[in-house]
């Protein structure tokens, strides 16, 4: 599988839970285990030689991601600016939105590449 296609088939399933989140329709830990499920996915692959950069939809997939992971569930519900971005980020990899502006999301290996180097 390529990395594309990974991002691809994920970014629209990390909207829909972010979205059930945000309308009250799952529990936060339900959130928490995709994220999780998607991160041991992601490791089973090597997308190492890859080197295309990241698209628009992969970094709004990784900082969508990631969000979820550093916010806790009230800081999402009750921070009106926190929440629109969650909002937009989830419009966007639905297809239903543009990119979100401020958004800056890398995947595991660069954020480890840019730890290291």
């Amino acid at each position: 599988m390529k990395k594309q296609n990974f991002i691809d088939e994920k970014a629209p399933q990390l909207a829909h839970y972010g979205k059930a989140f945000l309308c009250q329709q799952i529990d936060y830990n339900e959130v928490k285990m995709y994220l999780w499920d998607t991160l041991e996915e992601w490791q089973q692959f090597n997308f190492q030689g890859e080197t295309q950069s990241e698209s628009d939809i992969e970094t709004v997939f990784w900082h969508l991601l990631y969000s979820f992971e550093k916010w806790p569930a009230w800081a999402i519900r009750g921070n009106k600016v926190l929440r629109k971005q969650i909002k937009e980020c989830c419009e966007f990899l639905s297809g239903n939105g543009a990119v979100p502006k401020g958004v800056i999301g890398v995947s595991p290996e660069t954020a480890e590449l840019h730890r290291v180097g």
